[in-house]
């Protein structure tokens, strides 16, 4: 009767919650940010870092993926808790035994020495679990469900590997482009301050005008050490991302002038991609999952846990001559019952429970992030695209502004103040783009990054 009661696998079937947030429709729609016209709601690429046509880019993540010590981490983990599936999968499987033992029984009380008699034991041993309440059942759910999200925690490291591999990469190319930058607006301003110093030993312009020249100039070479050691940081993150030693960083880098940046509209998806994509989001369902299944391995404590088993063996006297002939042999189902700890086991099953409840909070947070995160770059990266379009025309403005004062001054028709304000203000207009284009590279870096991508499509486990 007891093992027809138990005939049922303990515990609830996981299935996502109708109320969860990755059921909602407006989790699931377009995007806000995406109307913009720089995105497009096609699926994102695998490999969203060969959308920039890079091919020296693509090497770079490729070894990043390869060597990155966080994701040798990741993939040992995964390999822990694969080791745990097959673990939990062992424990219904048949068990076998073997004893064996010999006993020296030599009589005493009558005073005198007595030869002593020598007897062995031997047996063997099956067992195997019926598994009726379904514990076993339930921790290899619950044990795999942890596999699976061990497996997203590492796509997640493969994001955020071949995120700031590209990011690292791009930072060592802007600033290379701000040196550049500063060192066109310091070329103006030192053909100024020789203009100056020659007009000044014709009479044309005083000493002071020279000192002016001669400060513009050094106040912006004063910018380029720092620019100099930001590409320097750059180059060492993006060592120490390749698994190399700082001194190892690739010379390859170290002169790029081209902004990694992709030309075209950016490739965004929707929310339903999204929930499936990111691995964060993978993961902490699967962590729900697992929660779920280890509320029906402590329910199956309110059953009798039956085994089916039997024994066999030989005792008996040993003597040189012969071996004792005494056999026994034994069949049947051993069940075992905890027995009255029925309250400890309602408590065990409120704990997981609890938990469970709180891995579905998890998950919802999770989600609502994911999403947030999204349109937060979407807005940031269409804000940036803008501003660095507005610099850019204020640049060449004043570009032509400084070209048309040098004019003026040079036919007498201009101040010398005029020239040093026009090109102070080309100094400023040059570096405030590079800094926005800077910006641009980081934003859509952060897009892709929050867009989940990166990592073996066919891998994925999807949300259930």
């Amino acid at each position: 009767m007891a093992a027809g009661l138990s005939a049922c696998t303990a515990g609830p079937d996981y299935h996502l919650p109708e109320g969860a947030a990755a059921r909602s429709p407006a989790a699931n729609g377009a995007f806000v940010g995406a109307k913009d016209k720089a995105f497009a709601a096609v699926p994102l690429p695998d490999h969203w870092w060969r959308l920039y046509d890079d091919a020296l880019l693509d090497s770079l993540v490729s070894e990043g993926l390869a060597a990155n010590t966080d994701l040798r981490a990741a993939d040992a983990n995964l390999r822990a808790a694969s080791a745990v599936v097959r673990e939990a999968q062992s424990e219904r499987t048949i068990q076998t035994g073997l004893s064996g033992g010999a006993s020296l029984a030599r009589p005493y009380g009558t005073g005198q020495g007595l030869p002593g008699q020598v007897g062995y034991d031997l047996g063997g041993s099956l067992s195997y679990p019926l598994d009726l309440a379904g514990r076993i059942r339930r921790s290899i759910e619950a044990a795999q469900a942890d596999a699976e999200a061990s497996e997203a925690a590492r796509d997640e490291v493969r994001v955020t590997v071949a995120a700031a591999v590209t990011r690292a990469y791009a930072s060592t190319c802007t600033a290379n482009v701000r040196i550049a930058a500063a060192n066109r607006v310091i070329g103006i301003q030192q053909q100024t301050f020789t203009a100056t110093r020659r007009l000044q030993r014709g009479g044309r312009n005083t000493a002071f005008d020279v000192t002016r020249a001669e400060a513009a100039v050094e106040q912006s070479q004063a910018q380029l050490p720092a620019l100099v050691a930001a590409r320097q940081a750059s180059l060492f993150e993006l060592a120490a991302l390749l698994g190399r030693a700082p001194a190892n960083y690739p010379r390859a880098v170290e002169n790029c002038q081209k902004l990694p940046l992709v030309r075209s509209v950016v490739p965004v998806g929707d929310g339903a991609a999204l929930i499936r994509r990111r691995p964060d989001i993978r993961r902490a369902e699967r962590s729900l999952a697992a929660a779920t299944a280890r509320i029906g391995v402590v329910t199956a404590n309110l059953y009798p846990q039956v085994t089916l088993g039997g024994s066999a063996g030989f005792t008996g006297p040993l003597s040189p001559l012969r071996v004792g002939d005494a056999f026994n042999l034994s069949l049947g189902p051993l069940i075992s019952w905890t027995f009255p700890n029925r309250t400890l086991v309602r408590a065990q099953i409120a704990v997981a429970g609890a938990q469970a409840d709180a891995a579905l909070a998890t998950f919802d947070g999770t989600v609502l992030e994911g999403l947030r995160q999204t349109e937060t770059a979407l807005s940031a990266y269409a804000r940036t695209r803008d501003q660095v379009a507005d610099l850019t025309r204020a640049r060449d403005s004043a570009a032509r502004a400084v070209s048309q004062a040098n004019r003026l001054t040079r036919f007498g028709r201009g101040t010398f103040l005029d020239t040093l304000s026009a090109q102070a203000t080309l100094a400023n207009a040059e570096a405030s783009l590079a800094s926005a284009q800077a910006a641009l590279v980081d934003a859509q870096v952060s897009l892709f990054l929050a867009l989940g991508g990166g990592w073996t499509a066919d891998t994925a486990q999807p949300v259930k």
